[in-house]
């Protein structure tokens, strides 16, 4: 009997210990304003590391509920009420609902009112990352095979030229999902996007942001001759980033590879974070700059967690993790030290 009992902590340690193996890919939000970009390289990298599945800068249903307030919370609260007021379904009802609807999409691949009626459902139960796979699914086949009644259909129920602001179905048309993610999910036969924002500190975030701005007003107006000269050496290095950033994404057809690079990570993190070397000029807000940092490691530490033990519960052992191009450095970082993770970025992988 010991040895039994020996045996089932051996296997739950195991199963505690599962390996992931990730591959973190930084992306713009949105490719409108590129030149025609060539995701073949991506996508073929993507084929050929085969991934079990996809997680995406979303809440899960479960943290929108719980989650109070964030920057994006008041457009999804404007989507809710919207698709209720097209279409209520009781609450109670939802998980239901969608299983059927799931279920009904897998015999029916080519019907795209179940489609838009799942896409319906999964926004009702706040899952956005599942509702615009859906949504994007049914856009794609219309873009392809238009289709006025089903057009009609799509807007009466989803009402998509309404949904403007945050993370929305306009958003999403030229978003890395659109570009990237769901055409790989679609094609690798993958049902769900599996969440892994985390929103628990945007307040402290956006009220570190304010301080700091306020304080970096007073800062810049320092009159001395030897500090207006290191101010404007450090900020025309930030500019100059800036200014290789603007060309980059004015004339590459491979953004994406070049925002996974260091120089993209580094120039990226100086908007938000500025130099290290600043932090010790006379005066510059540096604790209110330090609390910056540390609420957006704390966003992205939130958001590795996320998906590692979702990673784990759910079974998937390779995965692909779409961020925006901001986070992808932070994230890489704080995968590499986690046990039993492999982490590397789209271009690490041969």
């Amino acid at each position: 009997m010991k040895y039994f009992f020996f045996f089932i902590f051996f296997i739950s340690i195991n199963t505690c210990a599962q390996q992931v193996d990730i591959i973190v890919i930084g992306v713009s939000h949105n490719y409108s304003n590129y030149p025609g970009q060539d995701f073949s390289g991506i996508h073929n990298k993507i084929k050929k590391f085969q991934p079990d599945a996809f997680f995406g800068e979303f809440l899960s249903k479960e943290d929108e509920r719980l989650v109070m307030d964030y920057w994006c919370k008041q457009p999804n609260i404007q989507r809710l009420k919207m698709l209720m007021n097209n279409r209520s379904i009781p609450v109670a009802l939802l998980p239901k609902r969608i299983d059927s609807l799931k279920k009904l999409s897998l015999t029916e691949p080519q019907n795209y009112r179940v489609k838009t009626d799942l896409a319906h459902a999964y926004y009702l139960n706040q899952d956005v990352a599942n509702g615009h796979y859906q949504f994007w699914q049914v856009f794609n086949n219309l873009q392809q095979i238009p289709n006025a009644e089903l057009e009609n259909y799509v807007n009466k129920l989803l009402s998509p030229q309404l949904d403007t602001t945050g993370r929305s179905m306009k958003r999403l048309k030229t978003s890395e999902y659109a570009l990237i993610a769901f055409p790989m999910m679609q094609e690798m036969g993958i049902q769900e996007l599996l969440p892994m924002d985390c929103q628990d500190y945007d307040l402290n975030w956006q009220a570190s942001w304010v301080a700091f701005d306020a304080k970096f007003d007073v800062f810049k107006k320092g009159t001395t001759t030897s500090f207006r000269k290191e101010l404007k050496s450090n900020l025309d290095k930030i500019n100059k980033g800036y200014e290789k950033y603007d060309s980059v994404e004015k004339s590459s057809k491979n953004v994406t590879e070049w925002l996974n690079t260091e120089e993209a990570s580094a120039i990226a993190a100086s908007g938000d974070f500025y130099l290290p070397e600043m932090y010790d000029m006379n005066n510059f807000p540096k604790e209110e700059m330090l609390s910056k940092i540390h609420w957006w490691i704390m966003r992205n530490k939130g958001m590795c967690d996320n998906v590692v033990n979702r990673a784990r519960k759910a079974g998937a052992k390779k995965v692909v993790v779409i961020a925006g191009a901001n986070h992808k450095k932070y994230m890489q970082d704080i995968f590499e030290t986690m046990p039993d993770v492999r982490v590397r970025n789209i271009n690490e992988f041969e």
